[in-house]
């Protein structure tokens, strides 16, 4: 399986250094178009914020001992192309080959490579790159096939397993836990108070959830506007923060402040006015924005930090629990795309064996046929076809029934049997073994 995967991303390079070799799309385009004009028969490069990798097919069918120094040669084209090789090294990246590659590719999808373990993300991302592949026709069978295996993986790690389950940020599980309390947000009127980077984070998980009404505060009125344009809401005055209690059924905040912006006196206040109407508070500033004693305030019910934090770390645990599981998936794959892979390359070999005994057959008979009577010679036909028949069955049953063996095993047999028939190597017919190399 001559594939080579050559990458970079969050475990290897610091963002500073991975912002340096992020590909737009066009700028993928015109990568992979270069690539495939002078190394690669197919190729698919993908890259987000964490993460660029390329994958490709040699052109010349390189044995192994020439898939280091092609490792290297991509890491230089990577990093040239994007002009960064003054801050960008070699030793920021990693390479696979063979199966190891298409194993790191299925990790990639099911979200267990990610810096945020089962990130749901990551699969579109590459589904994004090969459309990228597609339009520049930089794709033939072999990258369909493998790219259909990787949606595969990716459908059934989310399918039977628990790995995109639970909040893993905080924003997100303050979003996830006020469903929890209104299990029908479209119901519901949100107050936002903070439109900072978590609060916009916060924001979008809302809208994402259907919530029915979003109101959003903040000290710098012109940011909450952004957020409000670019999301939907309201945006109200900062000064009135008090009085638009009395409009919200979850408010969360998220500011920096050195003391309270609500205090208990603020909430009894509001919850007279909102005649005990529940109000469920989450505080996600540092330090807290709320006063802790508001958790007294009969119907308030109060989450700081602490409490989301051991969610978000439960879930995490959850989510490295359900990694194994994952794996066996990873397995059940790979075994059958390696499976498919095989029959590309033992078939020919099959065909190509039995067309050499084939066309022998042809030849010493035409020499023959004169020897025979015209009668007989319909049985010469019969005869000889059968003696080629006999000859070839048991290597023919071998090579395709060889399941005990090992995959070196399998490939060393196609070799010798190319070998020792002298036929042509087959298309596809390349054999990187299971082998992979990482660098980090």
């Amino acid at each position: 399986m001559n594939i080579v995967a050559v990458g970079i991303n969050h475990r290897t390079a610091p963002l500073e250094v991975r912002e340096k070799v992020w590909y737009s799309d066009d700028e993928i385009r015109t990568a992979i178009a270069e690539l495939k004009n002078t190394t690669f028969s197919e190729c698919f490069l993908v890259s987000t914020c964490n993460r660029t990798e390329l994958y490709g097919i040699p052109k010349d069918g390189s044995p192994a001992a020439e898939d280091l120094a092609l490792a290297e040669r991509l890491k230089d084209f990577l990093i040239t192309f994007k002009s960064a090789s003054s801050s960008v090294e070699r030793k920021h990246f990693y390479h696979f080959f063979s199966v190891g590659a298409v194993q790191h590719l299925f990790k990639v999808a099911s979200g267990i490579d990610s810096m945020v373990i089962g990130d749901i993300q990551i699969l579109s991302q590459i589904k994004d790159g090969y459309t990228i592949a597609l339009e520049a026709q930089t794709t033939n069978s072999f990258t369909h096939r493998l790219i259909q295996a990787t949606y595969h993986v990716g459908k059934r790690t989310r399918t039977e397993t628990r790995i995109v389950e639970g909040a893993v940020s905080v924003s997100y599980a303050a979003v996830e836990l006020a469903n929890k309390i209104f299990s029908d947000l479209s119901k519901r009127a949100a107050l936002l108070i903070g439109a900072g980077e978590t609060g916009e984070l916060t924001a979008k998980h809302l809208v994402g959830r259907g919530i029915g009404k979003l109101l959003i505060t903040n000290r710098t009125r012109s940011k909450a506007d952004e957020l409000v344009a670019s999301l939907g809401g309201e945006t109200v005055d900062f000064d009135q923060l008090t009085s638009h209690l009395l409009h919200a059924d979850i408010v969360i905040s998220s500011v920096a402040a050195p003391q309270h912006i609500l205090t208990k006196s603020d909430i009894s206040r509001a919850m007279k006015e909102r005649a005990h109407r529940p109000l469920f508070i989450i505080d996600i500033g540092v330090p807290r924005n709320i006063e802790p004693s508001v958790n007294n305030v009969e119907n308030v019910f109060l989450h700081d930090m602490d409490a989301l934090s051991g969610i978000v770390d439960q879930n995490l645990q959850m989510r490295k629990a359900e990694i194994p599981k994952v794996n066996a998936i990873i397995l059940e794959e790979l075994t059958e795309f390696h499976n498919w892979h095989e029959s590309l390359q033992v078939n020919p070999t099959i065909a190509d064996l039995r067309n050499y005994f084939e066309t022998i057959r042809q030849e010493e008979v035409a020499k023959n046929i004169n020897r025979f009577s015209p009668e007989n010679r319909e049985l010469l036909e019969l005869v000889t076809k059968r003696i080629v028949n006999k000859l070839l069955h048991t290597p023919t049953t071998s090579l395709k029934n060889g399941n005990d063996e090992s995959l070196e095993d399998k490939h060393t047999k196609l070799h010798i049997v190319r070998s020792l028939f002298g036929l042509s190597k087959s298309q596809g017919d390349s054999f990187g073994g299971n082998r992979y190399e990482e660098k980090k």
